[in-house]
């Protein structure tokens, strides 16, 4: 299969799982214990039925929105992802390269096989660093300098990786970081030649934002589960957020919460946004889905902060329908990385495009000229909706 042949995330999906060795694909893949959460993600879109309302002219379709301070061509942005040099040798700078081309939001991870400053350099679109808190805390005073001195617009702290999930498939398949030849996985890459070879001309596999201080994956392969488990630092609280906050002084994201008590306390803490996000099924399997989470927390809180639905996202539709119950925007993870591992930096755009052309189009059949123009009112009403629409009729 062509790329040009794949005409939804799910058909990059099928590539990627070609092109990978299985370890790196159920990596992307995979979540914890059952995986319930992990399904529930994109299943909980299911619940709401898109409203059209026709006769309007729709001859154009206006896209753009502004999230975090940034202007973007499309109410989608891109999620941060750990280690992309896993997936393909374009890594991180072929994502972030993609992302501004399609004039949307790129988040590099604090797990990233590229360095901060690399990506600044090599992208003028918009950029997100996204923190966890090490145990090295000096680390995080450092991080946050090298952010202001890069110019990136914001900044994201992870909150729901006080230790790793329990991630069943990583430890069936013996994944490590560095990638790491078994008994088990020899088959597996050696039929993924391509994938390989590249490996064999490029196998540098740093955490390239912190093995300054924190190599812990200098001398030895290490599952991904135990390297959370032994650097991130499990203590911290509300107050180190609030710390964090003061030391940016900028657009602040909390990513990672589902409670209206959460978002509240980030709020309080001087956050400007919140990534709903349960770390795409990856860390407590059984919790609620984003969308999910969504109605109540932004009848909470008013607009005191931006919300981004971060999960589970798979289809245009879905976008419009996490707009219509209140998102900002949503970010997607996983879709993009399929992308990065079907064809690289042009998996990247073609995913990118994929969505792109989903949203306008289904911005259109449901009636609206612009995002502006989603709301409540293009929603079914379902039982669970009908607080949301009660409010929007008043």
């Amino acid at each position: 299969m062509k790329l040009q042949h794949c005409y939804n995330i799910e058909d990059l999906r099928a590539m990627a799982r070609r092109k990978l060795p299985a370890p790196m694909f159920h990596y992307i893949d995979g979540g914890a214990d059952d995986e319930w959460t992990l399904q529930r993600n994109t299943r909980a879109f299911e619940q709401y039925s898109l409203l059209p309302h026709y006769l309007n002219d729709v001859s154009s379709a206006d896209l753009r929105t502004r999230v975090l301070g940034c202007d973007l061509s499309m109410p989608l942005m891109l999620s941060p992802t750990g280690m992309s040099r896993l997936f393909h040798h374009h890594k991180e700078l072929g994502v972030a390269r993609a992302a501004a081309r399609h004039g949307t939001l790129y988040s590099l991870s604090t797990m990233a096989t590229t360095s901060l400053e690399d990506i600044a350099d090599a992208s003028s679109g918009a950029k997100m660093f996204q923190m966890y808190i090490f145990r090295d805390r000096g680390l995080t005073q450092e991080l946050v300098q090298r952010c202001k001195q890069a110019g990136y617009d914001a900044l994201c702290l992870t909150v729901d990786t006080p230790l790793a999930g329990n991630r069943e498939r990583d430890r069936r398949q013996g994944m490590t970081m560095p990638p790491r030849l078994s008994l088990k996985s020899f088959l597996s890459f050696a039929t993924h030649f391509d994938w390989a070879l590249h490996l064999l001309l490029d196998p540098d596999f740093r955490l390239a934002n912190v093995a300054h201080r924190v190599d812990a994956l200098r001398h030895n392969a290490m599952g991904v589960i135990a390297y959370v488990n032994s650097q991130f630092d499990p203590s911290i609280t509300w107050e180190d957020a609030e710390w964090l906050a003061s030391q940016w002084q900028g657009p602040f994201v909390i990513k990672g919460m589902s409670s209206v008590a959460d978002a509240r306390r980030a709020v309080s803490i001087g956050a400007t946004a919140a990534m709903l996000s349960n770390h795409g099924g990856r860390q407590l399997d059984g919790c609620p889905a984003p969308v999910e989470t969504l109605p109540a927390i932004r009848a909470a809180i008013g607009d005191k902060l931006e919300l981004i639905v971060d999960g589970g996202v798979r289809r245009g539709t879905h976008v419009l329908k996490a707009l219509a119950l209140g998102a900002n925007a949503c970010s997607i993870g996983r879709p993009y990385l399929y992308g990065l591992a079907a064809g690289g930096e042009a998996g990247v755009d073609r995913a990118l495009t994929l969505l792109r052309d989903e949203i306008a189009r289904s911005l259109s059949l449901l009636g609206c000229r612009s995002i502006a123009e989603v709301g409540p009112h293009c929603l079914h009403e379902l039982s669970a909706l009908a607080p949301v629409l009660e409010r929007a009729d008043a």
